[in-house]
């Protein structure tokens, strides 16, 4: 990646510097510790200066509307307390003047402003744009002394340079070589907003990557403990055989010999001699419904558990199907709904044409939901990947021929976990045969009456 040196910045607040000269500071915002927006005025224009202060792709720039959503900025409700601090002494504000010392990656605004004497007061903004060193300084150029910085450095970070407010502002110490050797880039804008829209495209596909590995470790986890005994029903049995043998046994006896007819053979029963044979008999048929019961209800469980860890699955293939950022979001709406903004757009797919009918190819489980319950008539096909995650595809056609379906099965082996295997089952059906569940999981449905093919 290129390094923004004082090169480029030189070059920058060259291209700039009539524009800022005079401009004044309407809106600040901060969306995260390291990067900063600035609403500037001048001349009738009004443009978007972006400061951004993180290690990996520290630059400044006037920002366009087409990046801003690359960099996927979003203000949070309460402002940082140094947001509020440059809020304060800056908005509404002129920049009485621009500096970059020499040889520095440091970026000055000079403003002239009013304490809460209202008595002038002539301030510095300091950009200082160092690897991991980079920070936003406010100072009082009059008496040098820091009001406010983006980061505290503490003596335990630094023994030269202390940052913070109340202590006096000082220009660094050195640079280390290549300090403003290297290339320039025609439009740094562009070039940073792809950087950082890489660069949280993949942290956020990794982020959502990891909530779901957690959560489907742990249904599987779950599941691999589950142990469903079957054998209760010998308790149903023993029950039935001491009823059927109450006039040769005896009351509050120690054990009973009888003769199993379900296996054809001679056994001796266990008995408690507290109790007659009857109560006996009641004792065991109780073992059979616990047994019957907690049997059915582990079964009920591991049923869930298997649902759960095939959604899972479905959404981690999901997430290496993303490819741009409204996918992602709409995938990371469903792991966390209570994260999601109410202003995300909805899912809209578009269809694809094959031999002059639509096909709809879902790239997640909202896409994949919406196929189901909006976009499908009962007379279209719909096509999925047999035991195997995958897309739902959608075949808006009543007689297609037997090339249509095949080229729809191939579209959904190819949007599948099993795109690479050499064979894979695709399954097909009508529309109307389909079933979601009551509580499903977003995207399940069950079917009937379908048909396979093997590719």
């Amino acid at each position: 990646m290129i390094n923004f040196n004082s090169s480029m910045l030189k070059k920058w607040l060259e291209e700039n510097v009539d524009f800022l000269t005079g401009a004044r500071i309407q809106k600040i915002q901060q969306p995260t510790r390291r990067d900063f927006v600035f609403g500037i005025r001048n001349n009738g224009e009004t443009r978007k200066l972006y400061i951004n202060i993180n290690p990996q792709y520290y630059h400044i720039c006037f920002m366009s509307k087409e990046n801003e959503a690359k960099r996927l900025i979003e203000i949070p409700q309460k402002p940082p307390m140094f947001c509020m601090l440059l809020r304060k002494y800056l908005e509404n504000a002129v920049i009485a003047r621009v500096n970059q010392p020499e040889y520095e990656r440091i970026f000055e605004f000079y403003i002239e402003t009013y304490n809460e004497l209202s008595e002038k007061i002539y301030l510095c903004l300091a950009i200082e744009l160092m690897g991991k060193y980079s920070n936003v300084i406010l100072y009082n150029y009059d008496t040098n002394i820091i009001l406010g910085c983006a980061h505290n450095v503490g003596a335990e970070k630094s023994r030269e340079r202390e940052m913070a407010g109340g202590l006096p502002y000082v220009y660094p110490q050195g640079r280390p070589n290549g300090w403003y050797q290297g290339e320039s880039v025609d439009n740094i804008d562009d070039y940073y907003a792809k950087v950082i829209f890489d660069d949280k495209f993949k942290k956020l596909k990794s982020d959502c990557a990891q909530i779901v590995n957690r959560k489907l470790k742990k249904d599987k986890s779950s599941l691999k403990k589950m142990r469903i005994s079957d054998d209760f029903d010998k308790y149903r049995l023993y029950g039935d055989l001491i009823m059927a043998n109450l006039y040769k046994g005896r009351d509050y006896s120690k054990s009973l010999n009888v003769f199993d007819y379900e296996n054809n053979k001679e056994i001796t029963l266990e008995l408690d001699e507290t109790k007659t044979l009857k109560d006996n008999a009641n004792r065991f048929y109780k073992l059979y419904n616990k047994g019957k019961t907690a049997y059915e209800k582990i079964t009920e469980f591991s049923c869930a558990l298997n649902e759960n860890i095939l959604y899972y699955e479905q959404i981690l293939y999901s997430l290496e199907l993303a490819s741009n950022i409204d996918e992602l979001l709409e995938i990371k709406s469903e792991i966390e709904p209570e994260k999601t903004p109410k202003s995300q757009k909805k899912s809209l797919l578009e269809p694809i044409e094959i031999d002059g009918c639509k096909v709809y190819i879902g790239k997640n489980n909202k896409q994949n939901d919406l196929i189901v319950s909006k976009l499908s008539r009962d007379e279209d096909f719909w096509f999925h990947t047999k035991d195997c995650a995958g897309s739902h595809v959608l075949l808006k056609c009543e007689n297609p021929s037997d090339n249509l379906i095949l080229e729809c099965a191939k579209l959904a082996k190819q949007y599948s976990k099993g795109s690479l295997s050499s064979k894979v089952g695709v399954i097909y059906t009508k529309r109307k045969y389909l079933r979601k569940p009551p509580k499903a999981n977003l995207g399940y449905v069950t079917y009937k009456n379908e048909r396979e093919i093997i590719l």
